[in-house]
C-alpha cells in the first residue's frame, strides 16, 4: 500500500488447541517472512466473526470459532511522514472447530507451537503479547469453551 487515505479493518485468531498455538509465516507484506498469528481484512459487508473464520479457513485450512476479543489495536507504518498502512486490529481467542494445518493464500508456512517454542519464531512483540495472553486464557479456561489445553500425561 502506499498512501492510504483511511485505516483497513484486520482480525487475527489466537487458536490454542491441544496445548500449542496456531502461527503462519507471512508471505506478503506487510511482516513478510515474520511468525504471525492468521488473520485479515474484513470485507465490505462481512461482520467481523464471518471475516475472521474466513480469513483463518483461507490461509490455514483450520476452521475456528471466535470466543473472545483478546485486544484491538493499530498497526501504522509510516515512510518519509507519508502512512503507508494502517490497519485496526482485532485479535480473537478461537476455539477449534475443525481442518487440518495447511499453508494456503497469504500464509507461506503454518505451524502449531508450544510455548515453550515461541522463542525460536522471533514472533513480533505485540504478536507474542498476544500469543501469551491466549496461552493464559486457555489455561484458566479449563476447556469449558473448547480451548483444547495440552493431553494430560499419564
Amino acid at each position: 500500500m502506499s498512501g492510504v487515505d483511511h485505516p483497513a479493518v484486520g482480525v487475527g485468531a489466537v487458536l490454542i488447541h491441544r496445548g500449542k498455538v496456531l502461527l503462519i509465516r507471512r508471505g506478503k507484506e506487510p511482516l513478510r517472512g515474520r511468525w504471525v498469528i492468521p488473520g485479515g481484512t474484513v470485507e465490505v459487508g462481512e461482520t467481523l466473526h464471518e471475516a475472521l473464520v474466513r480469513e483463518i479457513e483461507e490461509e490455514t485450512g483450520i476452521v475456528v470459532r471466535p470466543l473472545d476479543v483478546v485486544t484491538v489495536f493499530d498497526r501504522i507504518e509510516r515512510d518519509a511522514g507519508a502512512v503507508r498502512y494502517h490497519y485496526v486490529i482485532v485479535d480473537y481467542l478461537c476455539a477449534y472447530v475443525s481442518g487440518e494445518p495447511r499453508a494456503a493464500s497469504d500464509a507461506e508456512a503454518v505451524a502449531f507451537v508450544a510455548k515453550g517454542e515461541l522463542p525460536a519464531y522471533d514472533l513480533p512483540d505485540k504478536a507474542l503479547e498476544v500469543v501469551l495472553e491466549g496461552f493464559r486464557r486457555a489455561a484458566s479456561d479449563g476447556g469449558r469453551r473448547g480451548l483444547a489445553r495440552a493431553p494430560r500425561k499419564g
